[in-house]
């Protein structure tokens, strides 16, 4: 099988990593020895947040995987994103020095707007990460929302390009007007968008849309509602592994459902950012180039599209902090 789709190029030349390693909910403990362990496999792509709360320990694995002569900082990408809290120009810079700090880095190989979600600033120093509520030991404890456009929140972006302290910039669960708006006044054109996509949700208008426009899309949660489960977001039955289909294309290619769900998510272009904590799944996850689904098993995983979107401000906003705040039509 050919290596060509280990990478895929963006629009300023870049070298994205097909299969990234998501760090959402992975605890601090574990990091430090995970990454190391994930390079060794060959993961070259570490995706983390802010919001994550865990950025220290994923620099940690970083300077480990690095110390022991498996990499170089040159041969990961790292992405990084602005947490809500931070969209006035006078935060970006400060929110992203702080993950690069945390991260034990000089720069960022991509950096992004988590959500179009604009809320009220919260010191670092005093809480940090912020989360979603504008003040937790308030007696109704809510998100406030704070109206900043988006236009000023990307040129404070675009400011980091210029210092150096990001290669590239982009975006998260920002809907195509979105960034059909976002695209007509950036003087640095967004190079990736990052969304929830997985068979139950495949995005295919939105997926066609960010090829013709040379935007590069990650694809998060590329398994479904297994992340969800946990969270009461998901429900067991709405399990992908669970599904008819995917398992016969699994027996058919002799590969897991999971394996079957990331070659699905390459061959259509999309990077996939898989989540795991154990070295079996981490070697399994990233075993998905020495095989190939035909244009049929493709179309058959196409058409198991639910538009279930299980990463809903609208519905967890207003089940866990409190707030409608919805993003997505």
């Amino acid at each position: 099988m050919s290596d060509s789709l280990k990478t895929f190029e963006t629009s300023d030349g870049g070298q994205f990593p097909s299969i990234g390693l998501g760090t959402w909910k992975i605890p601090d403990e574990v990091l430090p020895t995970l990454i190391p362990e994930a390079v060794s496999i060959g993961y070259r792509h570490f995706d983390c947040a802010c919001d994550y709360g865990n950025e220290v320990a994923v620099g940690q694995g970083i300077k480990n995987a690095i110390d022991s002569g498996s990499c170089s900082r040159d041969d990961l990408w790292i992405t990084s994103k602005l947490w809500n809290t931070y969209h006035h120009p006078d935060h970006v810079r400060l929110a992203c020095e702080k993950t690069l700090s945390d991260l034990g880095l000089d720069e960022l190989d991509l950096y992004l707007i988590h959500f179009p979600v604009t809320l009220a600033y919260v010191p670092i120093e005093e809480r940090y990460p912020p989360g979603w509520f504008f003040d937790p030991e308030a007696e109704n404890p809510a998100m406030k929302h704070e109206s900043i456009p988006v236009s000023d929140t990307w040129g404070a972006m675009e400011g980091l390009v210029d210092s150096g302290l990001v290669k590239r910039i982009g975006i998260c669960n920002f809907t195509t007007s979105g960034i059909r708006d976002l695209k007509s006044y950036a003087r640095i054109q967004p190079s990736v968008l990052q969304v929830e996509m997985h068979p139950y949700l495949t995005q295919q208008n939105l997926l066609r849309y960010c090829k013709g426009e040379n935007i590069a899309v990650t694809a998060f949660s590329p398994f479904g509602a297994s992340s969800y489960v946990p969270l009461n977001m998901a429900g067991e039955s709405e399990s992908l592994f669970d599904d008819g289909e995917m398992k016969a294309i699994a027996i058919e290619k002799d590969k897991s459902i999971g394996q079957v769900a990331l070659r699905w998510a390459i061959q259509r272009g999309t990077v996939p950012i898989p989540k795991t904590q154990t070295a079996g799944h981490l070697k399994e996850n990233f075993d998905v180039y020495n095989f190939e689904l035909t244009e049929d098993e493709m179309s058959r995983i196409d058409a198991l599209n639910r538009n279930r979107r299980f990463n809903d401000p609208a519905e967890f906003g207003e089940a866990a902090f409190n707030t409608f705040y919805p993003i997505f039509d």
